[in-house]
């Protein structure tokens, strides 16, 4: 089991390898995300419409995840939500379609609580801001905060009453390290972010719920002024992206894995041949 593990690792450090190259003519970025708080993991799908490209499918796929963006061809897609482990040919539980169009960027998430939940559309606006800016706009996933304000330590806004399972505008913002206090509008217990807002870079804040009564704020790269556009990846407290560079990291992870298999895999015979 261990070993078929180690493979999947490898297999899925290949993909986050070569699904994400730079922007192409013709091609478009979604990334998917789960963000209803009480909705339990899912597999989801992601089908083009026409076309030849492959239907991709994500498995257990928990609250609070979001992916890196996927490049693909522009054109029509939908996406699929089914239960964790539901054949392929079960109805799924929402269905939702997204038009992808040249150097367009979207966030497919599932949002709300699941005796309502939806699939929306986000349109993200990728455009670098100038150099001496960051933008970072809020996307509202917490249900223990139904509405929240959000502002640095130091008192400067970035978003008040944003109601859950909203998303805000990109606002721009000064560059540097930052302490974001995301409050609940109502009172309540805060939660602080300590991150670093890149120079001329994108983010999008992810408010979520911590699972103990609190609240989660996480820093998600969209794009950067140095480095491949558009990312997705969360982000460190110096303003990179965990993984800082997809390609090595990537290359990083599956040699480890491959290693780890290996070894394992010599270790299994060795023990069999001394049996």
């Amino acid at each position: 089991m261990f070993i078929r593990a180690t493979a999947a690792l490898a297999a899925f450090a290949a993909i986050t390898l070569y699904a994400t190259p730079a922007h192409a003519a013709g091609d478009g970025y979604v990334r998917l995300a789960h963000l209803s708080p009480d909705t339990p993991a899912v597999d989801v799908y992601l089908k083009a419409e026409s076309g030849s490209a492959k239907e991709q499918v994500f498995h257990g796929v928990g609250y609070g995840a979001m992916s890196q963006y996927l490049r693909l061809p522009s054109g029509n897609y939908q996406v699929a939500m089914r239960k964790e482990g539901a054949p392929a040919s079960e109805k799924p539980v929402i269905t939702t379609e997204v038009g992808v169009s040249d150097g367009g960027a979207y966030t497919v998430a599932g949002v709300g609580r699941f005796a309502d939940l939806g699939l929306r559309v986000l349109k993200d606006d990728l455009k670098l801001p100038d150099a001496g800016k960051s933008k970072v706009r809020i996307i509202q996933a917490s249900v223990q905060a139904p509405v929240l304000n959000v502002e640095g330590k130091n008192g400067t806004k970035i978003a008040d009453n944003v109601a859950f399972a909203t998303t805000t505008a990109y606002r721009e913002v000064n560059p540097g390290k930052w302490s974001v206090e995301v409050q609940p509008s109502g009172g309540g217990k805060s939660s602080t972010l300590p991150c670093t807002l890149g120079a001329g870079s994108v983010y999008s804040l992810v408010v979520l719920d911590d699972g103990k009564g609190g609240l989660k704020p996480e820093l998600h790269v969209d794009a950067k002024r140095q480095g491949t556009v558009p990312l997705g990846g969360v982000a460190t407290g110096d303003g990179g992206t965990q993984p800082g560079s997809r390609v090595p990291t990537a290359i990083l992870i599956a040699s480890i894995a491959a290693i780890l298999a290996g070894g394992l895999a010599f270790v299994v015979r060795r023990r069999r041949q001394t049996a």
